[in-house]
């Protein structure tokens, strides 16, 4: 797949020694209903680190504020948006049955109109109850949660390997790439919510709809990013 996206437009490499405050917000809590999926972590900001150029998103079977889980998720909400281009990013997958991260992408308007009225873009969502398939998924009215487009590929050594994620969105066509290899495209329309700025998020959530069972034996695990670039 050759892209027509060539120029860094923004990025984080994460080659500090802590998150990026004037990029990235930390959301915590349980938000409504495990953030409206049934998911039983409590987001906090003591599990984010950025070490060895990489950031690090930790799930942990621990106790905290009535929850059994802690994790974390983090927004660029009012602090980077962007309308089409190529946004990529290069990570490892959690390892453990009822782990589901993901990277992915909210309508900066979502606080005016709502979900799914602002749209959503899902990059990448990992299961790791199902550890050799990665998807992509567009929710927006009419075709949310359940009902989202989404498609899933195949994936082998997602936790142990860098792949790469990665969505190019135009007006016309938001196409869907893992290792740079076409999952799905779409046809992209102005009736739609996905021509206008929309923000970035990465999290690792615990169980709910699509996490599923979480074994006994779950202590941690991680979602590590190399990087996460915005192509113009």
């Amino acid at each position: 797949f050759v892209s027509q996206f060539t120029e860094i437009f923004w990025s984080d490499e994460f080659d500090g020694d802590a998150l990026d405050t004037s990029i990235w917000n930390y959301e915590t809590g349980n938000g409504t209903n495990g953030w409206g999926n049934g998911e039983l972590q409590y987001y906090t900001e003591d599990n984010v680190s950025v070490a060895d150029g990489s950031l690090v998103i930790a799930a942990r079977r621990e106790a905290e504020s009535g929850f059994d889980f802690t994790s974390a998720r983090i927004t660029t909400m009012d602090k980077f948006e962007v309308t089409y281009g190529r946004v990529e990013a290069r990570a490892k997958m959690p390892e453990g049955g009822g782990t589901w991260p993901a990277i992915w992408m909210l309508g900066a308007d979502f606080d005016v109109v709502g979900w799914p009225a602002t749209g959503e873009i899902d990059i990448m969502e990992f299961v790791g109850n199902k550890p050799n398939e990665v998807s992509s998924a567009l929710h927006y009215p009419g075709n949310s949660g359940g009902n989202a487009r989404f498609a899933a590929t195949d994936i082998q050594n997602a936790a142990t390997e860098w792949h790469t994620y990665a969505v190019e969105w135009t007006a016309d066509e938001i196409t869907f790439l893992v290792d740079n290899e076409v999952n799905f495209t779409f046809t992209n329309e102005s009736s739609l919510p996905f021509n206008k700025d929309f923000f970035l998020i990465m999290n690792v959530a615990m169980g709910g709809a699509l996490g599923g069972n979480i074994p006994a034996e779950f202590s941690e695990a991680s979602m590590e990013v190399d990087y996460i670039r915005v192509y113009k």
